[in-house]
C-alpha cells in the first residue's frame, strides 16, 4: 500500500476515531441547492467545513469562493487543505455559461430528466425534489475524494468540475441508451402505473419480481385473467420504461378490497405492498444517520503503484463486482471511469439482463450504459468451485462490491471476515437496501423504498397525490453514494494503513435527497412544493420551463398558441429566465446547450460524458 508522504505528520488519524478526512479543512462557497450535500458530506467524512464564511484555511492563499448568495447563474466552489495533503480545489455549476440550465428546473428540462418523469403522466414535469443537485452534490465529494486517493498513492494533486446538466445525462443514461438502441422498447411507454389505492382510502406500493406471484395476489382479489396477463409485462418493465401503462381495471379491483384483504392477498401470493408514508412520518423516525458506514478492518500490507494522471487516480487498482441491477453496477461503473480495472462476477452463461431488450450491437442498451468497459468473469458461486474462484480473484483485488441479500455474503463464506482473512488490504463494499435501520422494512426495491421513506410525496407538488416516480431515483442516488463510500473507504485504506468495510443503502440515498423536505416537515413547515411547481409551459409545438425564480411570473403569459422560440423570446423580453424542454432523448446528442458531448460505445450504444473531470 502507498504510504501519504513521509512529511505528513497528520496523514494517519487515531485509528479509535479514524474518519477518512480527519484532520482536512474545506471552505464551501455558491448556492446553496449546489453546495448542501458537498458540507453535509464532508461533515459526515470528518472534515472540518466552512461554509461561505470568509474563514480562511493554512495552505490556501487568495483563493475567494464567493459568500454563498443565491445566485442563479453562479457556481459553487470548494477548497481543501491539511491532512498532509497538497491543496485541492472543487468547481460546481448548473451547467455550462451561457447555455440556459441556470438551476434545477433548467436542468432537469435539458437532460431529458423532466421527459422521463412525467411519462407515467403524459406530459413532462419535473421533481419536485432537487434531484440533479443532489447528484451533483455527491458526485463533487466524489472527486474530492478520487483526488485525495490519488495524491495518497503518490499521483499528482487534481483539480475537480462538475456540473449538473453531466448529473442529469448520468440519471437518465439508461433511457437515452434505451433511445439510441437498434430496435424499440419490448413495452411501448404510455401513460399510467402505480401506486394503488384500497376501499379504505391506503395508497400503497405492489412489488414482485415473480409472475406468478403477480398472477395469484390478483387472483386473490378477483381479479380478471386476461387483465392479469395484461398487466404484467408493463408492470416488469416499468423500471426500465418509467412508466407502466398496465389495464385500470386493476386500479378498479383494488379499491373493492379493504387494506386488510389487499395484506392477505400480499401474504398469501408472496408479492409485497407497502402503504405510501408521508413525510411527516418519515421525519419523526428519522435518525440523522450517515448514508453510509465505514468500518476499520484489520491492518494490511498492499502497495499500490501511483496513478499515472490526475484523470485517472485509481489506474493500477482493481474492482471485483458481483452486482446485478443497477446500484452495484453503477457504482462500478463510476469506479471505473476513475480508472480503476473493474472485474465483473457473472453467473454461468452470462448476466440475462444483457439480453434485455432494447439492443445495441445483440447487447442491452440497458446493460451497456452501466457495463461497458468491464471484464466479465462466470463463476457459479453456489458451487465451490465457483466460491473458490471467487475468493482467488478478491486475494487480488482492492475492493469487492456487491449487492447481494443481506445474509448471502455470510452464508457463501464471501463476507468480509471470510474475505480480508485472504486479503487484508481489501475495501469490502455493500450496497443494500435498508441498512438495517427500520423494523418493518418492506422489499428493498426503489419503488418501495419510495413509499416507505415519504419519496411519494416529496417528488409532486402540492394539491397532487403522492406518487413515487417511476425514474429509478434511489437506485442511482444509491449507486452514486456505493462508488462515494468506496473512495471513502480506499483514502481510509491508504491513511491507517488498514483494510475497510462499507456499506450503502437505498434508504441512506433517500435520506440525503429528502434532506430538505424532511427537515420542513420536523419544523412544521409545508414538506412539499407549491402547486404547479416545474410543470413546464405548453408552447404550439413542445414545452419551456422557466427555472424555479421566474415560475411565477412565466405562468401568467399565454404561450400555448407560439413555437417555442417566440415563448422563449417573450419571457426572455420580459426578464424572464426560461428553455425549451428536451422531450426527445435521442435529440441530446446535438444539444449545443450541454458541457459535454453524448458519444458511441464499440456497440453503438449512446454514452453519456463523464460526470466530473479531473485535471
Amino acid at each position: 500500500m502507498a504510504s501519504p508522504p513521509a512529511t505528513c505528520p497528520e496523514a494517519r488519524p487515531p485509528l479509535d476515531t479514524a474518519r477518512p478526512l480527519d484532520a482536512l479543512d474545506f471552505r464551501v462557497g455558491g448556492p446553496t441547492a449546489l453546495t448542501r450535500v458537498v458540507s453535509d458530506h464532508l461533515r459526515r467524512l470528518g472534515a472540518r467545513v466552512h461554509d461561505g464564511d470568509g474563514v480562511g484555511i493554512d495552505g490556501i492563499d487568495g483563493v475567494g469562493v464567493g459568500d454563498g448568495a443565491e445566485d442563479a447563474g453562479a457556481g459553487g466552489a470548494i477548497e481543501g487543505a491539511g491532512g498532509g495533503f497538497a491543496p485541492l480545489t472543487a468547481r460546481t455549476a448548473w451547467g455550462a455559461s451561457g447555455s440556459g440550465i441556470e438551476d434545477e428546473a433548467t436542468a432537469q428540462a435539458v437532460t431529458g430528466v423532466m421527459a422521463v418523469h412525467g411519462r407515467r403522466h403524459g406530459t413532462p414535469r419535473g421533481t419536485g425534489v432537487d434531484l440533479l443537485a443532489t447528484a451533483t452534490g455527491v458526485l463533487t465529494v466524489q472527486g474530492l475524494l478520487a483526488a485525495l486517493v490519488g495524491q495518497a498513492r503518490g499521483g499528482p494533486a487534481a483539480r475537480v468540475t462538475t456540473t449538473a446538466d453531466r448529473a442529469g445525462l448520468l440519471t437518465v443514461s439508461q433511457y437515452l441508451a434505451a433511445a439510441g438502441a437498434d430496435e424499440p422498447e419490448a413495452v411501448e411507454p404510455a401513460p399510467g402505473g402505480p401506486p394503488f389505492t384500497s376501499a379504505d382510502g391506503v395508497v400503497f406500493e405492489l412489488e414482485t419480481l415473480d409472475p406468478e406471484a403477480w398472477a395469484t395476489f390478483w387472483r386473490a382479489l378477483a381479479a380478471p385473467a386476461e387483465a392479469i396477463r395484461a398487466g404484467w409485462r408493463p408492470f416488469q418493465f416499468r423500471y426500465a420504461t418509467a412508466a407502466a401503462a398496465f389495464p385500470t381495471v386493476l386500479h378498479e379491483v383494488t379499491r373493492g378490497h379493504p387494506w386488510t384483504q389487499v395484506s392477505e392477498a400480499a401474504a398469501l401470493s408472496g408479492a409485497e405492498v407497502c402503504r405510501l408514508r408521508t413525510l411527516a412520518e418519515r421525519a419523526r423516525e428519522d435518525d440523522g444517520a450517515d448514508p453510509w458506514t465505514l468500518r476499520l478492518l484489520g491492518p494490511g500490507h498492499r502497495s499500490d503503484g501511483a496513478p499515472s494522471q490526475p484523470a485517472r487516480p485509481l489506474s493500477g487498482l482493481t474492482v471485483l463486482e458481483a452486482g446485478r441491477r443497477i446500484q452495484a453496477p453503477l457504482a462500478a461503473h463510476l469506479l471505473g471511469l476513475l480508472g480503476a480495472r473493474v472485474i465483473r462476477i457473472e453467473p454461468p452463461g452470462g448476466d440475462p439482463l444483457r439480453g434485455m431488450p432494447p439492443a445495441c450491437g445483440g447487447t442491452s442498451a440497458r446493460w451497456l450504459a452501466l457495463n461497458r468497459g468491464k471484464t466479465a468473469v462466470e463463476a457459479d458461486i453456489t458451487s465451490p468451485a465457483g466460491r473458490r474462484r471467487l475468493r482467488g480473484l478478491a486475494a487480488e483485488a482492492d475492493v469487492f462490491l456487491h449487492n447481494w441479500a443481506p445474509g448471502k455474503a455470510a452464508a457463501l463464506g464471501l463476507d468480509d471476515a471470510h474475505l480480508t482473512a485472504l486479503n487484508p488490504s481489501l475495501v469490502y463494499a455493500h450496497t443494500g437496501s435498508w441498512a438495517d435501520r427500520l423494523d418493518d422494512a418492506p422489499m428493498g426495491t426503489d419503488f418501495m423504498v419510495q413509499a416507505r421513506t415519504g419519496a411519494g410525496e416529496a417528488v409532486h407538488p402540492s394539491g397532487e397525490p403522492p406518487v413515487p416516480s417511476l425514474m429509478t431515483l434511489l437506485d442511482v442516488l444509491g449507486g452514486l453514494h456505493g462508488a462515494e463510500a468506496v473512495l471513502a473507504g480506499l483514502l481510509l485504506r491508504a491513511r491507517t494503513g488498514h483494510g475497510v468495510r462499507v456499506d450503502t443503502s437505498l434508504l441512506g440515498a433517500a435520506d440525503t435527497l429528502l434532506a430538505p423536505a424532511l427537515h420542513r416537515a420536523a419544523t412544521g413547515a409545508d414538506p412539499r412544493r407549491p402547486a404547479g411547481f416545474r410543470h413546464p409551459l405548453r408552447t404550439s409545438d413542445g414545452w419551456v420551463a422557466p427555472t424555479d425564480a421566474s415560475a411565477t411570473a412565466a405562468s401568467a403569459h399565454d404561450v400555448t398558441g407560439m413555437c417555442t422560440e417566440d415563448a422563449l423570446d417573450l419571457l426572455r423580453g420580459h426578464g424572464l429566465t426560461a428553455t425549451a424542454v428536451t422531450t426527445d432523448l435521442s435529440a441530446l446528442h446535438h444539444d449545443p446547450r450541454l458541457s459535454g458531448p453524448i458519444g458511441r460505445d464499440a456497440h453503438g450504444a449512446p454514452a453519456v460524458p463523464d460526470p466530473w473531470s479531473l485535471t
